[in-house]
């Protein structure tokens, strides 16, 4: 995240959960992206992206550790998810599915998962782009019991 001056922090913050939410989900942020020069004379996938696949790894077994994603915040979940669907973008999780609702991860083309998350509260929509229902959705297992 990028740098925040301390006076345009709001006072009273540390004690309201959901101002602390909004506050976070509004700051502008900032991201570095690196090029490895010579892994463009590399044959195939070189980096894994550290999401428990077989991306760049030789053995064929996954690993875990690694880069895990980035996130953005959108004005609409849904809505930002209906434009990566019709663009044909691939998701790991649309709003609906599995147990939190209301927040996306759609892969970029090499693969790297990207989090979609609003610009305010955590709100859902009876249908997500796929199709899938707030109630239950795919993927979902209580393991509370």
């Amino acid at each position: 995240m990028a740098p925040v001056d301390s006076a345009n922090i709001p006072k009273g913050l540390e004690n309201d959960k959901d101002a602390q939410w909004d506050f976070c989900m509004k700051t502008p942020g900032c991201i570095e992206l690196t090029f490895n020069y010579g892994s463009e004379k590399e044959d195939g996938l070189v980096y894994n992206t550290g999401n428990g696949d077989t991306t760049g790894v030789s053995n064929g077994e996954s690993i875990k550790g690694g880069f895990g994603h980035i996130g953005i915040t959108v004005p609409d979940v849904y809505e930002a998810c209906e434009r990566f669907k019709e663009l044909g973008c691939d998701f790991k999780k649309t709003p609906n599915a599995g147990g939190m609702k209301g927040l996306a991860f759609v892969k970029d083309p090499d693969g790297y998962l990207i989090e979609v998350l609003p610009q305010g509260p955590m709100i859902t929509k009876p249908l997500d782009c796929d199709g899938i229902p707030a109630e239950g959705g795919a993927g979902y297992k209580d393991n509370s019991k």
